[in-house]
């Protein structure tokens, strides 16, 4: 949809990390895999992979003794010191050996231009959130987070990443998807030879996307460009794209993505004849009721930019639906 430098296309496939398990890889302690068929068939279609099998890799070989996070003392404290690594049957504590070989693995990460990171659920090194954690009595608590997962996130603190488990998720998958293609794009930008203009420019062409994520984000982030002055290239860089990811990290709702719609329809208005603007009414009326998914009033509204030629819709990354993304957009 989007006719910029900004358009899909322009970018290529987005690489992707990905715990190797999910991929039909058999690395897990059991000697066994978790492929999951949707992210094998459907997103690896459009992405690049990049798998990684933290235990693995760290020496500890496949099939091995299952390993668990626990409470060092056996009893629940905040500090992630508190937390340790431990091999279920011999009681061996690995978490400093995963933990060096985590940051090490993450470290090499860097120069990789990664846009995402699909990690598998419930794992001591890749889960991401909710992940057991043992004590001395009682059942796990849901509050851990992998060795690897907890470097990951500290090294690229903007980076989209998701476990398997939470895309199953339609809502979410579609978060994902829309977070990791604007993360490429927004790389793509920084790591160029970026002037201001180039950033104004896109700022402008995701208005209508950060608006149906967090509206105020857009004008904090506005006035971030606007009064750059004298600061250098890498702190405003670091700056704007930590503030305008953690602003798409904000799930969109059915609320604000219809004073979207309406606020995208306004620049067709004294241009649609009288059936052109009946049909749109009724499209942002519908999906405001919740009676269509989101795919049609925003299908209708690119079908009206392009025949009547309105160069700022077309300019926006908001109307632009890459095919992978539409199935499960269509559920908003």
């Amino acid at each position: 949809m989007s006719t910029g430098p900004f358009a899909l296309e322009a970018g290529g496939r987005p690489r992707v990390g990905i715990s190797a398990c999910l991929l039909g890889t058999p690395v897990r302690y059991d000697g066994g895999h978790k492929r999951d068929a949707f992210l094998v068939e459907t997103l690896g279609a459009r992405v690049e992979w990049i798998p990684v099998c933290p235990e693995v890799e760290a020496g500890f070989g496949t099939p091995r003794e299952p390993m668990r996070l626990e409470y060092r003392d056996g009893r629940p404290r905040a500090r992630v010191a508190d937390v340790a690594v431990v091999v279920t049957r011999t009681r061996e504590d690995v978490t400093a050996r995963l933990r060096d070989y985590a940051t090490a693995r993450v470290d090499a990460m860097a120069g990789l231009g990664l846009s995402g990171f699909v990690l598998k659920k419930d794992s001591p090194s890749c889960g991401v959130s909710r992940v057991p954690l043992f004590g001395s009595a009682g059942p796990p608590r849901l509050e851990g987070r992998g060795v690897f997962a907890a470097a990951l996130v500290q090294r690229f603190p903007s980076l989209p990443v998701e476990d398997e488990g939470r895309l199953a998720d339609p809502a979410v998958h579609e978060h994902f998807v829309e977070r990791v293609v604007t993360y490429q794009r927004l790389r793509a930008l920084l790591e160029g030879a970026w002037r201001r203009r180039d950033v104004i420019a896109f700022h402008t062409a995701h208005k209508l996307t950060l608006m149906a994520h967090a509206p105020a984000a857009y004008t904090r982030l506005g006035r971030l460009v606007a009064s750059r002055g004298d600061r250098g290239r890498a702190s405003f860089a670091a700056e704007y794209e930590s503030a305008f990811m953690a602003a798409l990290a904000r799930p969109a709702t059915r609320g604000r993505h219809a004073n979207v719609l309406a606020h995208a329809a306004g620049y067709l208005r004294g241009r649609l004849g009288a059936a052109e603007q009946r049909a749109l009414r009724e499209a942002l009326t519908k999906y405001r009721a919740g009676h269509v998914p989101l795919a049609v009033p925003v299908a209708r509204l690119r079908d009206e930019a392009r025949h009547h030629g309105i160069s700022y819709l077309l300019g926006q990354t908001y109307l632009e639906r890459p095919a992978w993304e539409l199935p499960a957009r269509n559920h908003v």
